[in-house]
C-alpha cells in the first residue's frame, strides 16, 4: 500500500472515525483504525462495536486534488499514535505499508515508522439492504436531532430511555425523547419503505450530528438487525440500536387544559435563563410562572441565600382559566425554548402540578412536555 494525502484532510478523516474508538477496549485491534487504499479513494473505518464510522477521503475535493493512489491495500494502524504524528506534519503525507505490516510516514524530511495490524483481522462492517432505505436533508436531520436527544434519561437504570425512539409508521417518521419528566417528539413526513420502531443511543446521535457538521446533502438512513445506519457520499456512521420496548408515548399527551397562554419564543427564554441565576439552590432549578390580571406573566426564582428576581411579561394570547401558578425545572424550559426557531409559542396548562404542553406557534410538528415540581 502507498499514498500520498494532504495532511489537513487526512489529520480531518482520522479525528472523524476516532470519535468511535475507545481506548479501554479488551481487543487491541479496534484501538486503531483501519486504512484501506482504493484506486479511486482512500477509506478510514473506526469501530468501538457500539459505533462505527466510516469516512471516505476523494482524490479531488472542491475541485483540489488531495490525495494520490500508488499502490491499493490496506492496514490497521493504532488511533492515538497515527492521530499524534499526522497533527503535527508539516506537509503532505506519504504513507507506505509492507508486507510485514510496518508503516512508514514521511512528510518532507521527517521519517516515521509504526507497526501496524493485519486489516483482516479487524471485524467485518454489518451488512445493509442497499434497496430499503429513507433520505433526509442533512440539515432537517441536524434540527430534529436537537430538538431531542437533548431530553434523554442520563440514568442507565432504564437503558432504553437513554435513546431517541425513531419510529417510522404510514410515510411519517417521528422521534422521540423522555427522561420520565419531559419529552420532546418531532415528526416529519416524508417517504418511506422502512416500517418499524428503533432506540438509537443519543451519544451515536450527537456524533452524527459533528459529521454532519456544514454538509447540506442528503443523508439516508437504513436499518439493520442491529444497527441503525446514516449514510452520506463522504462517510459512513453505524450506531447500534438499544434492545427493548420503547414507553407508550401517545397517551401521555393531555387532550383537555384548563389555560393555555401565547408568549414571544425570545423574551421567555431570556427571562428564564435569568431566573435560573437563583434557581440553583433548589433540587429541580424552580422557576415559578404566575399568571397575572389575565394580561400578564410573572417569571420568578428565589434563593434563601442569594436573594430573588421577578420579571412581568405580557401575554400575546390568553384562553381559559386565569387563576395559575405552577413551578417548572427552568433548565428543562431552557433546553426546549432554545431549540424552537418560532417566534411565539403556545403553553397548554392542566393545572398547577399537571404537565405543561409548549408548541410553537404555526408548526404542529414539534411538541415538547414538561412535568411540574414542587416548589417546597
Amino acid at each position: 500500500m502507498e499514498i500520498i494525502i494532504d495532511n489537513e484532510w487526512f489529520y480531518k478523516a482520522i479525528s472523524d472515525v476516532n470519535k468511535a474508538i475507545s481506548s479501554k477496549t479488551p481487543f487491541p485491534i479496534l484501538s486503531g483504525i483501519k486504512i484501506i487504499a482504493y484506486n479511486d479513494s482512500l477509506v478510514l473505518i473506526g469501530s468501538n462495536s457500539d459505533i462505527v464510522i466510516e469516512k471516505v477521503v476523494p482524490l479531488t475535493l472542491n475541485g483540489v486534488k488531495v490525495l494520490e493512489v500508488h499502490k491499493p491495500g490496506s492496514v490497521v494502524i493504532l488511533a492515538k499514535h497515527l492521530s499524534e504524528i499526522i497533527k503535527k506534519l508539516p506537509a503532505k503525507v506519504h504513507l507506505r505499508v509492507n508486507e510485514k505490516q510496518v508503516i512508514t510516514i514521511q512528510s518532507e524530511e521527517i521519517v516515521t515508522k509504526l507497526f501496524g495490524f493485519n486489516s483482516e483481522q479487524y471485524p467485518k462492517l454489518p451488512q445493509i439492504d442497499e434497496t430499503d432505505y429513507i433520505k433526509i436533508p442533512s440539515t432537517e436531520l441536524i434540527e430534529i436531532i436537537k430538538q431531542t436527544a437533548f431530553a434523554v434519561s442520563k440514568s442507565e437504570s432504564r437503558p432504553a430511555l437513554t435513546g431517541v425512539n425513531m419510529s417510522f409508521k404510514d410515510n411519517r417518521l417521528s422521534f422521540a425523547a423522555t427522561d420520565s419528566h419531559r419529552l420532546a417528539l418531532r415528526e416529519l413526513k416524508l417517504e418511506s419503505n422502512i416500517h418499524g420502531s428503533f432506540i438509537v443511543p443519543s451519544s451515536s446521535l450527537n456524533e452524527l450530528t459533528k459529521l454532519i457538521n456544514n454538509d447540506n446533502g442528503e443523508i439516508r438512513i437504513y436499518v439493520t438487525e442491529s444497527y441503525m445506519v446514516f449514510k452520506t457520499s463522504f462517510f459512513t456512521l453505524f450506531s447500534r440500536l438499544i434492545e427493548g420496548n420503547y414507553p407508550n408515548i401517545t397517551g401521555l399527551f393531555p387532550k383537555n387544559f384548563k389555560t393555555t397562554i401565547t408568549l414571544d419564543t425570545a423574551q421567555l427564554l431570556l427571562a428564564i435563563d435569568r431566573a435560573c441565576l437563583f434557581a440553583s439552590e433548589w433540587k429541580n432549578n424552580n422557576v415559578q410562572l404566575e399568571i397575572l390580571d389575565a394580561k400578564r406573566i410573572k417569571i420568578s426564582s428565589h434563593s434563601s441565600n442569594i436573594g430573588g428576581i421577578e420579571e412581568i411579561q405580557n401575554i400575546k394570547e390568553i384562553n381559559g382559566e386565569t387563576d395559575l401558578t405552577i413551578s417548572l425545572d427552568g433548565s428543562y424550559l431552557i433546553n426546549a425554548l432554545k431549540v424552537i426557531k418560532e417566534e411565539e409559542i403556545r403553553l397548554s396548562f392542566g393545572g398547577s402540578m399537571r404537565p405543561v404542553l409548549i408548541e410553537p406557534i404555526n408548526n404542529p410538528s414539534y411538541n415538547y412536555l414538561i412535568s411540574p415540581v414542587r416548589s417546597y
